[in-house]
């Protein structure tokens, strides 16, 4: 790493494309990135419907770009990759933050529900980089940004076919951070616990499910935001994490500690 007069944290000049950007993690994590300085593309699966954050994108001084994006639609999501290419110059970070599960014993899910969320969480996450790494490869070296889940590295009862998905999610970044070292390209993971945002609303509303939570949340005992999450995407796409690859950093307030 050559060292500058910048802040390592500055990410002026690059790019990024974040999946399922429209709310959440994602939304949080695409405003953290232009706030950074970076150019950002927004998957959407409605491109007609951004909730105004192209705009709030923009605010910051930097340029967003809409893209279609579907992250089970394989072809779809490597057309939108080459979109952000072409508009942008090059692609310097890929956020894959798109994903879901559903809700199932583990004795009871069915192999369509599995399959959902396989291609929903893991499939998509192994292609959609694969096709960013081609185009960072030729580019001279870029980022990738997983997230995964606390679902990844401990079993929660309940939500087995998304605790294999992250499981997944987490060893395939160690296996693409090592394969694709040699072209410049890092491979990290972030493993959230519950954040508040509209897809937790409906567990954590139920007083017995959030008092749970929160005493599994061993150190901090407290709920995240989505912003606690978005800051260190950000860092990991970053010169300050430039020695970092193949890792997955807990956002989880110690619940995996205990």
């Amino acid at each position: 790493m050559t060292e500058t007069s910048a802040s390592p944290f500055d990410l002026s000049g690059t790019s990024v494309l974040v999946t399922g950007a429209r709310r959440g993690l994602g939304r949080a994590t695409a405003v953290e990135f232009a706030r950074a300085g970076a150019d950002v593309a927004i998957g959407l699966r409605d491109v007609r419907d951004d909730a105004g954050l192209a705009s709030e994108i923009e605010g910051f001084g930097v340029r967003a770009l809409s893209v279609e994006l579907d992250v089970t639609d394989l072809a779809g999501g490597r057309r939108a990759i080459d979109r952000v290419v072409d508009e942008y110059g090059r692609l310097d970070t890929l956020v894959n933050n798109a994903g879901g599960g559903i809700m199932g014993a583990a004795i009871d899910v069915t192999e369509d529900d599995f399959d959902v969320v396989w291609r929903l969480n893991t499939k998509s996450t192994f292609f959609l980089s694969q096709h960013a790494a081609r185009r960072m490869r030729d580019a001279g070296g870029g980022s990738i940004v997983n997230v995964a889940s606390q679902a990844g590295l401990v079993a929660l009862p309940g939500e087995s076919s998304y605790c294999v998905a992250k499981a997944a999610v987490v060893h395939m970044t160690r296996c693409h951070a090592v394969e694709w070292g040699e072209y410049g390209i890092r491979v990290n993971a972030l493993a959230p616990t519950f954040i508040e945002t509209d897809g937790t609303q409906t567990a954590l509303s139920d007083p017995e499910f959030r008092a749970d939570t929160l005493e599994r949340i061993a150190a901090l005992h407290r709920i995240g935001v989505p912003r606690e999450v978005s800051g260190a995407a950000v860092f990991l796409a970053s010169p300050a994490a430039s020695l970092i690859t193949g890792q997955t950093l807990a956002i989880d307030g110690g619940w995996t500690s205990r």
